[in-house]
């Protein structure tokens, strides 16, 4: 038999029953290239890339001189056939498509191959490359050419698909013909370059954890210091009985894999609430992803959220994974859902139907396990009585509603929030910043906070950044919070008595006003006499 004539029926050897598989020989087994390509995913990113290059290198070298031992027992070829048989097997098993007549790396003209599928990983996973990025493939060559010539030869990449190049490109040599020109890419079929590799991968990886756990600490006790009361584990400040009533509902539905439609105005930590939901479920093993629905382009949104095959349109190069399978088995946010539109809501629905999706031009469905949740600022239900909104779509995501208060509505949260908040953006700037002055701490409670817990994080960043002494004072936050005028606050848990308002509220604008009574009186618009009366009863003057 000719090494043209080898085809998968004579090479596969399949016992249905046992469980066993046998390729060219070899014990086999069918492994999905995605599942390979995360698992180079894994690699890299825990071990660095020089590591994973010299582990799949050298997996690829044990991988193709075992293959060349196992053919050796089956075939009888001469030199050349047995020279074209490496390449012509990876073809079977998937590994690439060679280019006709340019199959062989120890040619003049080298090796010449299409669909790598290690580039193609590559891609998927990392995007494009500056480097090539076939190791197993040449890693393979290498070890079934070393068999079969009875001398070491190594196989180096000089094109790759990853780096934008129209095919991959392979050269084959001793490691005497490489010379020292190549002395830098042969240093990875060493197996001693492994360990060093790992040695270094793994000191570069304890000293990134001494380091976070320091900035964590620091973060830890200068939270302790600013707020003792908070839930670490939670992350969420909740004095108010509004917002614990929120959270406690929260921590409830989380064990109901349920949809779940988180609303409140812009900026008062829904996402928050949502990560809240998403820890305390089963899920919480699995990923948690948030992606804001108006920030996406109506022509990418579907390829965004179902991804896509190569070649469904302009610039689709490879596969691409959509949101809702990358978070499969977690929890997926979607912010800002009143903003997509109506074609896309009516695909959205069937996902949440069938729980399947299907990739821009792929005709097949995948199934998905993800938990949705939902966040807006609009008001859904006039979005549906004005025709912008589904009504089937949005009584699928209201299984339970959450409703997060605004900070205004919950203002015995906010001296605790902006503690915290000092406290992180003080640790951050690395700035000795202990607390925060009487007045400024007052004017945090008369303002009315249009922007919520963000917008408050903005004003304590600032706060923080121009503090001159060791506590934020009134000139340190933003104009409009210090011009902001007194009002009463009612809090939550208590009722003041009338006069006691009159009283706050009337020395509060007399203080404004520097003690000038007659200017306190018109804003007032009351009598210089009966103010002057009215701070007499209160033992002013």
């Amino acid at each position: 038999m000719h090494v043209e004539d080898l085809n998968h029926k004579e090479l596969l050897e399949l016992n249905p029953e046992g469980g066993v598989l046998h390729f060219a020989g070899q014990r086999a087994l069918l492994l999905d290239a995605v599942a390979m390509g995360l698992l180079r995913q894994y690699i890299i990113q825990n071990f660095g890339q020089n590591a994973a290059r010299a582990i799949l290198t050298q997996f690829g070298f044990a991988h193709g001189w075992r293959m060349a031992e196992a053919l050796q027992k089956e075939f009888n070829w001469n030199e050349d056939e047995w020279y074209r048989a490496g390449p012509r097997i990876l073809t079977l098993g998937g590994f690439f498509t060679t280019y006709p007549g340019n199959d062989d790396p120890l040619a003049a003209a080298g090796m010449t191959i299409l669909s790598s599928y290690e580039a193609e990983q590559h891609l998927l996973h990392f995007g494009c490359s500056d480097a090539t990025v076939c190791w197993t493939i040449c890693g393979f060559m290498s070890g079934y050419r070393s068999y079969i010539g009875g001398k070491e030869i190594y196989v180096l990449e000089d094109k790759c698909l990853a780096q934008g190049n129209a095919v991959c490109h392979f050269t084959g040599h001793t490691r005497e013909e490489w010379g020292e020109k190549n002395a830098d890419d042969l240093i990875y079929y060493d197996a001693q370059h492994i360990s060093e590799c790992l040695d270094v991968s793994l000191a570069r990886v304890i000293k990134t954890m001494k380091v976070a756990e320091e900035k964590m600490r620091e973060r830890n006790q200068a939270l302790i210091h600013a707020a003792p009361f908070i839930d670490e584990s939670l992350g969420i400040i909740a004095r108010s009985l509004k917002m614990q009533r929120v959270v406690e509902l929260a921590k409830r539905i989380a064990k109901v894999d349920a949809p779940v439609l988180i609303t409140g105005d812009s900026g008062v930590g829904k996402e928050r609430i949502a990560r809240l939901v998403h820890q305390e479920s089963l899920r919480a093993g699995g990923p948690f992803l948030a992606v804001n629905c108006g920030a996406i382009t109506e022509t990418l949104i579907e390829s965004e959220f179902f991804g896509h095959v190569r070649g469904a349109f302009t610039g689709a190069n490879t596969d691409r994974i959509g949101l809702f399978e990358a978070a499969n088995h977690g929890t997926l946010l979607l912010d800002e859902i009143g903003d997509i539109s109506p074609g896309m809501q009516v695909k959205l629905l069937r996902v949440l139907q069938e729980r399947e999706i299907r990739r821009v031009g792929e005709n097949s469905a995948r199934p998905v396990d993800v938990r949705i949740i939902a966040a807006t600022n609009c008001d859904l239900a006039q979005a549906i009585i004005d025709g912008s909104f589904r009504q089937d779509l949005y009584y699928r995501l209201k299984v339970v509603e959450l409703h997060v208060p605004s900070l205004r509505h919950r203002r015995e949260d906010i001296l605790p929030l902006a503690r915290v908040m000092l406290a992180e953006a003080a640790v951050r700037m690395a700035r000795n910043i202990t607390g925060i002055t009487p007045a400024a701490a007052d004017q945090l409670l008369r303002y009315e906070w249009p922007g919520n817990v963000r917008e408050l994080e903005n004003a304590m960043e600032r706060a923080v950044a121009l503090a001159s002494g060791s506590r934020i004072d009134l000139d340190d936050f933003p104009e409009d919070i210090r011009n902001t005028f007194p009002r009463p606050v009612l809090k939550e848990n208590s009722v003041q008595p009338l006069d006691e308002i009159e009283k706050e509220y009337i020395l509060a604008v007399l203080d404004r006003n520097g003690g000038n009574q007659t200017v306190s009186a018109r804003q007032l618009q009351i009598g210089t006499a009966t103010l002057y009366r009215k701070l007499k009863k209160y033992g002013v003057c």
